[in-house]
């Protein structure tokens, strides 16, 4: 039996360290990405917070994977991105740094069995229009080497040109032709019912929740969005094996910085 434990983004808080000192019996962690841009913390404080989770990785003796969101792509080598929503000017450069530093450990994608982690999700649509000869099978691979390789190619579009016919986006994400670090749950779903929703199971942050939908009566039991650390503090994702669970602090009023 395997446990799996998935955490929300981050945006600077130290509640993860509450969740893994919890999950002690966790057989390995996922962290869906935004390391960065709080408005609430402070920027040496979101970076001392990023170089824990790094330090955490390092060291730990089972599996640790962190994917990139977002509000870390647009620090990141070789992305010159800085118009996107909570971009911290100031302390652009020193996170810039911090995040060159340990670029090798930041992916895109993430696959256990049927369950596939993002920062926001993998559209069909995006990927037809970006990769070729993807397929369930192999499209964590091709997602990874594409960022990897280029890395720019996983940012906002601010557009999609069909032959004479633009479609233009509307600044939030909520079209079917975005990546992994930005679509949004509606167009994620939308963009994938005759494909991947039959495919694969997909766990994302990106859109805050309320609460996460374990029982699946939005989602179909398909889609887990987890980015729930800002409105509820305690809650987190657990995969054991092919069985999902709500995972959330004994202590309902854990504290963060």
């Amino acid at each position: 039996m395997s446990k799996l434990v998935a955490i929300g983004d981050i945006h600077g808080r130290d509640i993860w360290k509450q969740i893994i000192a919890q999950e002690q019996d966790a057989d390995e962690f996922v962290f869906v990405g935004d390391y960065f841009d709080s408005f609430t913390i402070k920027g040496p404080d979101q970076i001392n917070n990023f170089l824990d989770i790094i330090e955490f990785k390092e060291q730990s003796k089972i599996p640790v994977t962190l994917l990139i969101g977002n509000h870390d792509h647009h620090y990141y080598p070789g992305v010159d991105d800085s118009g996107t929503s909570g971009y911290q000017t100031l302390m652009a450069p020193s996170i810039k740094y911090v995040v060159n530093e340990n670029k090798q450990y930041l992916q895109a994608a993430y696959q256990v069995g049927e369950f596939v982690f993002t920062h926001a999700g993998l559209s069909s649509e995006w990927l037809d229009d970006t990769i070729e000869d993807w397929n369930a099978d192999n499209v964590v691979e091709k997602v990874n080497e594409l960022f990897q390789y280029q890395p720019g190619k996983i940012a906002y579009r601010s557009y999609k040109q069909v032959e004479d016919q633009v479609y233009g986006a509307q600044g939030y994400g909520n079209e079917a032709f975005q990546g992994p670090i930005w679509i949004r749950p509606s167009a994620l779903m939308t963009a994938n019912k005759k494909t991947l929703r039959k495919q694969i199971i997909q766990v994302v942050g990106h859109t805050p929740q309320d609460n996460i939908d374990i029982k699946g009566k939005a989602t179909g039991g398909r889609y887990y969005f987890i980015d729930t650390l800002e409105y509820n503090q305690g809650q987190y994702l657990i995969v054991t094996d092919k069985v999902v669970s709500l995972g959330k602090l004994e202590n309902e009023k854990a504290q963060t910085k």
